[in-house]
């Protein structure tokens, strides 16, 4: 068979994994031919593309980012190109699509799936916010990089009496925020998913500085928003998507906090340091899975479905399923462990 590749969306720890993993089972295992496409759906639209065999793999498995370069580019938003880009893959002779990427990426898949494309899905998002799955790839390392960054801000908040917000990656879901927040010991969390009052934050403070601790940190995911009708924020500009371009919300947090408290307050957004640099060993092992799981669906002809990890298992879910609305964080988590720790 000759298959394809792709990486789409942001880029995260552990795309050069699976990427690997795809190239190595289809290879060994089957004899295939596989292709790389450039910058995700770009270069499908644009019939740009490199050979990919396990020698050009070699060495990629720790490095963070993707040997194939990544877009947000979506063929649906630009005109003429859904037709390109299955002419791309009409005359490449592709026969199945592996398509590496989260609700956006995979949603394009699945659309031109049903015009016909052979497409299998790999779910990965460092926001762990694909329904279907249990984690995606990228999730736990992002967690890790923003639990150590956490620890390290404890210490200079400490030297300071400071109150630092600390804000992470989290459009849509606050899944990054909850985990590293728990993991960090941060004094309050705030996600996307619960619209926060501003005034019990700084009762959260107050509390915790009552008791002669004078140093808190606040943990907030890129995409909280303020209870309706208490702290004016302006509106974001959208992607190809349609998604906010967002950022920001931790400069709001920290100055209602320092006007509100008294308490000096400063910012540390984590930004795109969380997509960067080596993948943890768990996100290695899970995209390696999800790679060799996928040559395996592409090989039964399950085309239009997504592999996922299901408890210890990596199993089968539609892509359809898996877009159709994203996975959010689980109320039980926030308000019986993380809410547990406020103040």
């Amino acid at each position: 068979m000759r298959v394809g590749v792709l990486t789409g969306g942001g880029d995260c720890p552990g795309l050069n994994a699976a990427i690997r993993a795809v190239v190595r089972k289809c290879e060994v295992g089957h004899s295939d031919e596989v292709i790389g496409y450039l910058d995700g759906w770009r270069g499908v639209i644009e019939g740009e593309a490199v050979p990919l065999d396990v020698e050009r793999c070699r060495g990629i498995l720790p490095r963070g980012g993707t040997i194939l370069g990544t877009s947000r580019t979506n063929p649906f938003k630009i005109e003429g190109a859904t037709e390109r880009a299955l002419e791309t893959l009409e005359r490449d002779g592709i026969d199945a699509l592996i398509a590496i990427g989260g609700e956006d990426t995979l949603g394009v898949a699945n659309r031109l799936g049903l015009l016909g494309a052979h497409v299998v899905g790999i779910p990965k998002t460092i926001d762990n916010d694909l329904s279907g799955t249990d984690a995606t790839i990228g999730f736990d390392t992002a967690v890790q990089i923003a639990a150590e960054a956490i620890d390290r801000l404890h210490t200079t908040a400490e030297s300071h009496d400071r109150v630092i917000v600390c804000e992470v990656m989290g459009r849509h879901a606050g899944w990054i925020a909850t985990y590293a927040g728990i993991a960090g010991g941060a004094t309050v969390i705030l996600v996307p998913e619960e619209p926060f009052d501003i005034d019990a934050v700084c009762a959260y403070l107050e509390h915790r500085h009552s008791t002669g601790r004078f140093a808190s940190i606040v943990v907030t995911a890129e995409g909280a928003l303020p209870a309706a009708g208490t702290i004016s924020i302006a509106s974001p500009e959208l992607d190809q998507f349609g998604h906010p371009r967002l950022g920001g919300i931790g400069n709001v947090v920290a100055d209602e906090v320092e006007r509100r408290t008294g308490f000096e307050a400063r910012v540390t957004i984590l930004g795109h340091v969380q997509r960067g640099g080596t993948p943890s060993a768990f996100d290695r092992v899970l995209a390696t899975r999800f790679g060799t799981a996928a040559v395996d669906a592409v090989h039964d002809g399950a085309f239009g479905q997504m592999v996922a990890l299901h408890g210890p298992k990596i199993e089968r879910v539609p892509i359809a399923d898996a877009v159709a609305q994203l996975k959010t964080l689980d109320k039980d988590l926030f308000e019986s462990v993380a809410e547990v720790f406020f103040g």
